[in-house]
């Protein structure tokens, strides 16, 4: 009886110690004892000011985390014992645990109902983090109610609330909210990462354009950016340069492969038309002359205005990329497009650049991406996206995997040497 241990004061923190190696908690508790001693507590506890200064997490947002960091005690104090057991729910935890803790984090008045005003106080909170006044030297966050708008457009809140006049996000209608919005995924999952500039959700894409291109003509905004870098990697969120813009380079088809040819990488069309809506599609593979679909399962849909969302392939077919040019065939409309199949694409854009159409589709699941399916475009824009790192040497071997799919424009398939491969 003698020998008999006593029972561990705090039972949660010796099963989290257990997500940890010994250098990761060595570490917890070194970075433990800076913030303690910052926040002048005898190296007992951080204060919520000295966490939300380290981790950058401004707002309704950095308070909320910090009341579940310390496990809801609302005494002001984070002990080290309260740091792991956060870590290691928040980031170590199974996925349903995860989605779990970001959800009740989100709940920034802690009432145990996500409302609209919870959503917009989350995204104030993000938009603080990486759009600050100084950092926005284009002005782009003049818009900012705007912006907000976009995205907590695309939120669905669907469960009744006694006593409350409209309803509020249920956990299933969150986690379509982060799959329509997966910037604001990685950054909601992000806020105890060390506070670096590879942080994932906290990328916002350098957007390089011609001096004499003012930014006020531009469609694309560092918001927009930033939602559509949620679905890409880190080394492809770092520099997008513009390629054509058709206020300045004219509506033509021929100047916009023209254009975008000076670059072989992934590019990001955007499309605002007559109705005012703003959309587009990420172009895994270089715009080239096909006579079918082609490209990879990187490419994506996606909205900007009125409400943003993404989306992916569902890999229910391989329709992804199209590019015809100068085909007399009616089933190969010459044009560029994404999704769906030939004349009834999940987007498309007519060679002659003055219409095109947007339907649902099963290639991303997208809905119509406008008002109505026929679309006049007003303005279009294209970026490449100057991918760092090993990814460009993966993208030309996939780009010619992708030649070999085609049957059709034999001559083309010789001038690159695959004239000979099986169709």
């Amino acid at each position: 009886m003698g020998n008999a241990q006593s029972p561990s004061p705090d039972p949660l923190f010796d099963a989290a110690s257990l997500a940890f190696s010994k250098q990761e908690l060595e570490d917890l508790r070194s970075l433990f004892v800076s913030l303690a001693a910052q926040s002048g507590s005898s190296c007992k506890f951080v204060s919520q000011p000295v966490f939300q200064a380290y981790f950058r997490v401004p707002g309704p947002l950095g308070a909320r985390m910090f009341q579940l960091a310390a496990r809801k005690r609302n005494d002001g104090m984070l002990t080290f014992e309260d740091l792991v057991v956060t870590k290691a729910t928040y980031e170590k935890g199974a996925r349903d645990e995860i989605e779990e803790f970001i959800y009740q984090l989100c709940d920034v008045t802690g009432d145990n109902i996500l409302g609209r005003a919870d959503i917009e106080a989350v995204l104030n909170s993000i938009h603080e983090a990486l759009f600050s006044p100084e950092s926005d030297d284009n002005g782009l966050s003049s818009h900012h109610q705007d912006i907000l708008e976009v995205f907590i457009n695309a939120a669905i809140f669907s469960e009744k609330v006694e006593g409350l006049a409209g309803e509020s996000m249920s956990l299933a209608d969150f986690r379509s909210w982060c799959s329509l919005i997966p910037s604001a995924r990685k950054f909601l999952g992000s806020l105890l990462t060390p506070p670096d500039s590879g942080r994932p959700g906290y990328q916002v894409p350098c957007l390089q354009h011609p001096e004499n291109v003012s930014s006020d003509v531009l469609i694309l905004r560092k918001e927009y950016a930033w939602h559509i870098g949620g679905a890409l990697s880190q080394n492809e969120v770092e520099e997008w340069k513009l390629l054509y813009h058709s206020a300045v380079n004219g509506l033509s088809f021929s100047t916009f492969l023209g254009n975008i040819s000076n670059g072989d990488g992934p590019t990001v069309l955007i499309i605002k038309d007559s109705e005012g809506y703003v959309y587009g599609g990420y172009a895994s593979q270089p715009w080239e002359r096909q006579s079918d679909f082609y490209g990879d399962m990187k490419s994506f849909l996606f909205q900007l205005y009125p409400k943003a969302s993404i989306f992916r392939p569902t890999g229910a077919n391989n329709n992804l990329q199209w590019c015809a040019v100068n085909f007399s065939s009616d089933s190969i409309p010459n044009g560029i497009g994404f999704g769906g199949r030939a004349n009834h694409f999940g987007l498309f854009l007519s060679a002659n650049f003055d219409q095109g159409h947007t339907f649902s589709c099963t290639t991303f699941n997208s809905p119509c991406l406008s008002k109505t399916s026929k679309i006049l475009p007003e303005i279009i824009e294209c970026w490449g996206v100057l991918a760092k790192g090993p990814q460009n040497g993966k993208s030309e071997v996939l780009k010619g995997t992708v030649l070999e799919r085609f049957k059709e424009d034999r001559n083309m398939l010789k001038m690159v040497g695959l004239a000979n491969s099986s169709d």
